[in-house]
């Protein structure tokens, strides 16, 4: 038998706790029992499903090792929960956590928080794998967006989140960055609107991963610009080949630096039509604020930075140095 949705054993049963409890030393007891220590060890995350009732999480939390007597938190949330409730998520447990501790972590509500980074310079290809295969995001992923239009960054989300959620708070912040980072630019750059400054970084985002040298390619590009010079950046090429919907596996060829592509930098002058990556907030502002240089030229240097120069003379001096250092570790293994 059943009423409002409790049986009538459960409904003895709590009548009969309340018989004791107003006896001599039940009270005590109860109260003992509900603010003394439980059993766990170690703290511990568990997982509240969604419509878990307080039999169910009181059972739950017995099973999993929280606490010793379900019947203690289950009258101990009747007597001092109130109206208030308890959440479902997931939640961390503190070592030693009294019963009282236990409803106070589930009425707070404050679900463990989980982080997931997303690298600069990823395509929007890869930042939906990366979301599509966490098993800690729940719903569909929404159409991709154009190139660039995510920012990059480490974002913090609570199990269950939904993946079009994340995807908008993503965009949302590239949108909110671009906007706080192009109204202070050096008004004497290249560059004539946000997105040319979104493309350019994705291109810097690509050339360079030091810290230090994003400002000093961005100048070269800047001023390669100016001259109406072409970027000839081998990472554009990437993208002509790949249109970022895949890894290139591969070396470029001299074919593909020839290719007809509006995102070849090699064929075209100016800037792609639009970006080629994600870039992450360094990069956007050293496109805003490029160091300023006359260097026309870069390339690597072997150390995994690049050696800079403003004429193709001293390029092709540190071109020369490149491919012999190439041509020693190809010997050495």
């Amino acid at each position: 038998m059943r009423l409002n949705g409790k049986t009538l054993a459960e409904i003895i049963g709590g009548v009969l706790f309340l018989i004791l409890l107003v006896g001599g030393g039940a009270g005590a007891w109860f109260w003992n029992a509900f603010n003394a220590g439980g059993p766990l060890r170690d703290e511990t995350v568990l997982v509240i499903p969604k419509g878990s009732g307080v039999n169910a999480i009181a059972e739950l939390l017995a099973k999993e090792g929280v606490i010793d007597n379900p019947l203690v938190f289950k009258l101990g949330v009747k007597l001092f929960a109130k109206d208030q409730p308890l959440h479902a998520g997931e939640f961390r447990f503190p070592t030693a956590a009294s019963p009282r501790g236990a409803m106070q972590v589930l009425i707070e509500g404050r679900s463990v928080l989980h982080r997931i980074t997303m690298a600069e310079g990823w395509t929007v290809r890869e930042i939906f794998d990366v979301l599509a295969a966490s098993p800690l995001l729940d719903g569909p992923l929404p159409p991709p967006p154009a190139e660039g239009t995510l920012l990059p960054e480490t974002y913090f989300f609570v199990r269950g989140d939904d993946r079009g959620a994340l995807v908008e708070r993503m965009k949302t912040n590239m949108s909110e960055t671009l906007a706080r980072l192009w109204e202070k630019r050096d008004t004497e750059i290249a560059l004539e609107s946000p997105l040319q400054a979104v493309i350019l970084a994705s291109i810097v985002e690509k050339e360079t991963g030091i810290k230090d040298e994003r400002a000093r390619v961005a100048a070269v590009f800047h001023n390669r610009l100016r001259q109406g010079m072409s970027l000839q950046s081998d990472p554009t090429v990437i993208y002509a080949v790949t249109l970022g919907k895949a890894p290139l596996g591969r070396d470029l060829t001299y074919a593909d630096l020839k290719l007809d592509s509006p995102y070849n930098t090699y064929v075209i002058t100016g800037l792609p039509p639009s970006p080629i990556a994600n870039p992450g907030e360094a990069s956007l502002q050293a496109v805003l604020h490029p160091k300023k240089t006359k260097e026309l030229y870069f390339v690597a240097d072997g150390s995994g930075g690049h050696a800079f120069a403003e004429t193709m003379d001293g390029h092709l001096k540190n071109v020369a140095k490149w491919r012999k250092l190439q041509k020693q570790n190809k010997q050495a293994n």
